[in-house]
């Protein structure tokens, strides 16, 4: 009696795309920038927490909350910014919409393949809104010198760092900078993105 090989089961693809509040199915190994909306965009960051959480006060200090007060550094430390280059200051983290805050030494340890679709995100995020696909290398300097400054205050500030540690990390701030910050609560940071988002694309605009 001869028997019959066992059909060979067909397992399903991974689903490789998120469906976001506006409707929108992006897909996160070839994002599309006609899927990217900035109300999905403002309403992640306001969710997505700095620190995993671990911060001071009734709400996290959230992305879209650091996303802004970076992109008002940036301003300080270089005025003069075009605002092309500040929307890209307050769009810095916006990848993380989809992918959310990766603390540093996770990042380490996923290495390049994380990198890739945070690359291909932010890249198709640009696009959406008409800015340059990948940011110039002067601006990418700055606007990680604002990202420590702000990295600085939220760690002594809100994330139990000594500022002996916090310098080592991130460098001492500038004195002329001086932050005092306060988590809000997500509807309010969502907002206040939209805001500079909007103020900014209107400016950009303005100046075509």
């Amino acid at each position: 009696m001869s028997s019959r090989p066992s059909p060979v089961s067909k397992k399903a693809p991974a689903r490789v795309w998120q469906r976001m509040l506006s409707g929108r199915r992006l897909d996160l190994l070839d994002p599309s920038p006609v899927d990217i909306e900035v109300d999905d965009i403002a309403h992640g960051l306001a969710r997505v927490a700095r620190w995993n959480g671990q911060t001071l006060g009734n709400h996290a200090f959230s992305v879209a909350q650091h996303s802004v007060v970076v992109e008002s550094v940036c301003a300080v430390l270089e005025p003069g910014l075009k605002p092309s280059e500040r929307l890209m200051a307050l769009h810095h983290d916006a990848a993380e919409y989809v992918i959310g805050d990766m603390i540093s030494p996770f990042k380490a340890v996923l290495g390049d393949s994380y990198k890739d679709i945070e690359n291909r995100l932010t890249e198709s995020i640009h696009i959406r809104f008409g800015l340059p696909a990948r940011m110039p290398a002067s601006l990418k300097r700055l606007i990680k010198r604002a990202d420590h400054v702000c990295a600085w205050y939220e760690a002594t500030q809100l994330a139990g760092f000594s500022e002996t540690e916090a310098d080592r990390f991130f460098g001492s701030p500038p004195r002329t900078i001086e932050l005092k910050l306060s988590p809000e609560a997500p509807i309010t940071a969502q907002k206040s993105f939209m805001t500079r988002h909007e103020t900014l694309l209107a400016e950009m605009e303005g100046r075509r």
